[in-house]
């Protein structure tokens, strides 16, 4: 399964105006869960933007200082990447520039692991969403209103029928929501 995964304000941004995101940092309880749910990954297509924003994970020791932050790291790290950009001539770490289409990375990722791939940036996930690419939506609500920046999802042309299939609130407050796409019986 392809699955786009990221934290949100209440009303449905994954940044501010001015593309802050330090309201979605996440608790202890919260972070051993995304440690979890990293583990489970057998690959990540993810956007310029978001790559350079994961690399520290790859690069800085510092990321290391503690137990979780280290697992976190290990689980991250031993993930294969597919960066989208334009602008990119290199990539470091476990990763590697898209080649193809999203349709064909994402295919490709998927025929490589038998686990599920993440994918991850708001215009990368946009494009698989408008692609029917993306299998599963799993959503992070911070409780905070934002009033505007990055949106989670694209505008859609057509309505997107999901299946909610697991939510649970964390400590913090934020809460946890997955989605499946419906699918027809024809499907």
């Amino acid at each position: 399964m392809l699955i786009y995964s990221l934290s949100l304000s209440v009303d449905g941004f994954i940044a501010d105006r001015e593309g802050a995101f330090d309201w979605s940092a996440p608790n202890e309880d919260l972070f051993r869960f995304h440690v979890t749910q990293t583990r489970e990954l057998g690959g990540f297509l993810l956007g310029r933007r978001l790559y350079e924003t994961m690399l520290v994970w790859e690069t800085d020791p510092s990321m290391r200082d503690s137990e979780l932050d280290a697992a976190f790291a290990d689980a991250w790290c031993a993930i294969p990447k597919i960066v989208f950009s334009r602008t990119l001539d290199s990539v470091q770490g476990n990763a590697r520039l898209a080649q193809a289409s999203v349709a064909e990375e994402a295919a490709a990722a998927l025929e490589a692991t038998e686990k599920d791939v993440g994918i991850g940036g708001a215009g990368l996930a946009a494009a698989a969403i408008e692609l029917g690419l993306v299998d599963e939506l799993r959503m992070f609500r911070n409780p905070v209103v934002v009033g505007g920046g990055t949106p989670f999802l694209p505008p859609v042309t057509e309505d997107v029928p999901l299946d909610l299939i697991e939510t649970r609130t964390f400590g913090s407050r934020v809460i946890y929501e997955r989605y499946g796409r419906a699918r027809d019986e024809s499907d």
